[in-house]
């Protein structure tokens, strides 16, 4: 069962399979404007970034009024001749208080801004968007966030190559050499952090990363080239959501692996359904997927009875009918699952959150012809306040396109031959850094990026010195459990433990 993707909230995010692709390009609002000379771009024709621009803003967290700067800025990406070859759009928000941390947010895709952390999960404002009932037309207003980290972090989120207004400044095939591969983004988004750093007279601070889905495979990546490339050392990462291993949904011919990493998720949403959501009820379905799931699985048709038992327990903790889960030998494919689960009420859930839905508009195709539910509906909603943020508030004055999610950065990715995630990264830093800590933050629904994998990643690690400093939460939700105010409050509570450990 190897996960199609056309984009790790992803959000965001690991962009979901292309059912859909949008006939729109990556284009940062300049590449197109730029003209011809001599057959090439002629990029020296793009519209200047404005200054950085910064304003005073307010916001309340926990009854108590925070007053902070938000700052739209750039930073130019230079090659090793000294040319710029792409500009980068970063927001952050400071404070003028002694000794504050500095967290650098990313999210994933590859293809998405970071627009997702900014406004969903720990910005000063936030925007309602990913619950299920949201719609794409609801008024994007920003409101205080009350699950923001403001109050004991500064934050700088920074926007890909590619994506939010951040543009290339070369030709699509330099740029995919330069931008859209696994080493090239980890190189130049490390420099990215280092130079901010400098810019800003950070470097003595306190420095932490967050990473949400794709941005979760970034961020022990990021973490090990900054230790020991550029000689900055985070003390502290918080995957939210992440992609860590690719390979681990590979081979569900042979491997029980994929179908282990999904069944828990599938049980969650059920509970949720019915309202019996709890860690309790969460820790009998994942010691049941460790145990006599697997073990039957393995057993295959040398135990006649293995299928039988399989089976009934898994028509159980599904609530799916038992003769499609008979059919699947108890192997739910996530597509095959999201578009069985709602059929009755002509829906379909979302790979990021099943309890997600929109309308399927051809529900008697024999496979699924729309887009993600999910994805479809967050880019109106964070498109429109973000830019209205930058070019009005801010008062960045821009007039490129903004790309809250591009389906045309992903295509041009160029992934790892070998598949490999960042796990190996991730055991590196750890081992280097004994002061080092890691929160690996999931929503129990989220089929993208499964908690189930994190939570066998980790389990297989040496535990080098205390246990706690590598952790995995796991909180009501999908992809975006931060849409949830309960859980972002969770999310909240244990990241501000990661702070207080230094």
């Amino acid at each position: 069962m190897k996960r199609p993707m056309t984009a790790a909230l992803a959000a965001l995010m690991l962009l979901a399979a292309a059912v859909v692709t949008p006939a729109f390009s990556a284009d940062d609002g300049g590449a197109k404007e730029a003209g011809k000379e001599g057959g090439r771009d002629d990029f020296s024709r793009l519209q200047p970034f404005p200054a950085d621009k910064t304003v005073r803003q307010s916001t309340t967290v926990d009854g108590r009024s925070l007053s902070y700067d938000a700052t739209v800025g750039s930073l130019p990406v230079v090659d090793d001749k000294g040319k710029t070859i792409a500009d980068v759009m970063f927001v952050a928000y400071t404070m003028p208080a002694k000794d504050r941390p500095i967290t650098f947010a990313l999210n994933g895709g590859p293809g998405a801004s970071s627009v997702y952390l900014n406004l969903g999960a720990l910005g000063p404002k936030r925007v309602q968007f990913g619950a299920e009932g949201n719609s794409p037309s609801d008024p994007a207003v920003a409101r205080d966030n009350p699950g923001t980290w403001l109050d004991f972090t500064d934050m700088v989120f920074i926007d890909p190559v590619g994506t939010g207004f951040s543009r290339a400044r070369i030709p699509e095939d330099e740029a995919k050499k330069k931008f859209y591969s696994t080493d090239a983004d980890i190189e130049y988004l490390s420099r990215i952090i280092y130079d901010w750093l400098v810019k800003n007279d950070r470097l003595m601070s306190r420095k932490y990363l967050v990473g949400e889905s794709y941005g979760g495979f970034r961020g022990p990546r990021i973490t090990h080239f900054l230790q020991t490339r550029l000689g900055v050392a985070m003390n502290g990462v918080v995957l939210v959501s992440p992609y860590l291993d690719p390979s681990a949904n590979d081979n569900g011919d042979l491997s029980p692996l994929p179908w282990m990493l999904t069944l828990p998720s599938i049980s969650a949403a059920n509970l949720e359904r019915h309202g019996k959501l709890s860690d309790a009820a969460m820790k009998d379905i994942v010691d049941y997927t460790r145990g006599d799931y697997v073990t039957d699985l393995l057993k295959g048709r040398s135990d006649p009875l293995a299928v039988e038992r399989i089976v009934k327990r898994v028509t159980e903790l599904s609530g799916l009918e038992p003769e499609f889960v008979r059919r699947a030998g108890g192997r739910l494919e996530t597509q095959a699952y999201l578009r069985e689960v709602f059929r009755g009420e002509g829906k379909l859930g979302s790979r990021y959150d099943s309890n997600v839905t929109s309308w399927d508009p051809f529900p008697f195709a024999p496979q699924q012809r729309t887009n993600d539910p999910i994805l479809d509906g967050i880019i109106a909603p964070t498109t429109t306040a973000m830019v209205d943020f930058i070019t009005r508030t801010v008062g960045w004055k821009y007039s490129g396109r903004y790309n809250a999610l591009s389906y045309e950065v992903n295509r041009l990715w160029e992934r790892d031959a070998d598949n490999k995630g960042s796990v190996e990264q991730l055991r590196q830093s750890v081992a280097i850094d004994s002061k080092l800590q890691v929160l690996i933050a999931h929503g129990w629904g989220d089929l993208s990026c499964p908690f189930m994998a994190s939570l066998l990643i980790v389990d297989q690690m040496p535990v080098m010195g205390d246990p706690q400093r590598v952790q995995v939460k796991e909180y009501p939700g999908g992809h975006m459990f931060y849409s949830r105010g309960d859980s972002q409050a969770m999310l909240r509570r244990d990241v501000m433990r990661v702070y207080a450990a230094h």
